[in-house]
């Protein structure tokens, strides 16, 4: 391990250093930077016009939508300049800034499908009391929470972070700022760090997945026992997508962040947080949207009304 110095930046060494790889690197994650945004605002936007989505299920996805922009803006548009750039370097401060906003977004996401299960338990189990139960004030400090959570989360992780001291040369082997490879980079103990990784994001996972797996076994019982067939599928068709979109987010996050000594291949470890970095926002939209026929509706309405 080499001697430690006051860090001032880190060089990423990004996903290639072949140039041609880079340039269509380049184009590729562009083109899913501007699907992501253009997709999930969209979507914030439907459900903002459309009356018959104004119901807390639909607030709680066009507030998943907003966190699935913000999620990719902080990671994508660095890593397209990094991949032009002959210098991929970046700011001890611009690292620690991006790393503790990924930490707030990626906790609050999190909170929030957990949130969302609960919405679908509640619409399920206790139809009757639904729109008692998921009130608009209640909606609000659900999401307010689930944003709370993640800036706890940053807060206890980034400020153990940044006191630990780098290993020259200080280079970081991810297209980001991520909390695996800078603690590879430390040169002082980082265990008290792995310790609060490990904590913060097994509380965050542990909680929100035991949430969401109560409130589909609720969800689950109540619907075997609908007596039609199409009740069945209609109740079940109203939790496909958001069952769909935990198993992607969860299975890797927890492939992470669970084993922050950074076991596994770099490829494989960038491979991973490209999935869950770019790949989920991007199809998250498509997953709401082809799978419900309330979405499919508006959007249909929406585009007859236009002039």
């Amino acid at each position: 391990m080499e001697n430690s110095s006051m860090v001032t930046d880190f060089i990423l060494l990004g996903m290639t250093d072949n140039p041609q790889l880079g340039v269509l690197l380049f184009a590729v994650f562009l083109i899913v930077y501007i699907v992501t945004v253009l997709g999930n605002l969209g979507l914030v936007i439907l459900i903002r016009v459309s009356p018959c989505l104004h119901t807390p299920m639909y607030f709680f996805l066009s507030n998943l939508s907003l966190l699935d922009v913000c999620f990719s803006s902080i990671t994508i548009p660095k890593t397209l300049a990094n991949l032009l750039s002959k210098l991929q370097a970046v700011s001890f401060l611009g690292c620690m800034t991006q790393m503790g906003l990924f930490i707030i977004f990626a906790s609050a996401e999190c909170n929030l499908l957990a949130s969302m299960a609960y919405d679908r338990y509640t619409a399920i189990c206790h139809p009757l009391l639904y729109y008692v139960t998921m009130s608009r004030v209640r909606c609000f400090l659900l999401v307010a929470g689930c944003y709370f959570g993640g800036l706890v989360n940053m807060v206890s992780v980034t400020t153990s972070i940044i006191r630990l001291s780098f290993c020259q040369p200080h280079v970081l082997p991810h297209f980001f700022c991520d909390i695996p490879p800078l603690l590879a980079l430390a040169c002082s103990d980082p265990w008290v760090t792995q310790v609060l990784v490990i904590g913060c994001g097994g509380f965050t996972l542990v909680t929100s997945i035991v949430v969401i797996l109560v409130s589909y076994m609720s969800v689950l019982m109540t619907i075997l026992g609908i007596p039609s067939t199409s009740g069945k599928q209609k109740a079940f068709s109203t939790c496909a997508s958001h069952i769909t979109t935990v198993g992607l987010y969860y299975g890797t996050t927890m492939y992470t962040y669970l084993q922050p000594s950074q076991r596994g291949s770099q490829a494989g470890n960038q491979m991973v947080s490209v999935f869950y970095t770019m790949v989920i926002p991007m199809i998250n939209p498509l997953i709401y949207s082809l799978r419900n026929q309330e979405v499919k509706v508006a959007l249909w309405k929406v585009l007859n009304q236009s002039p």
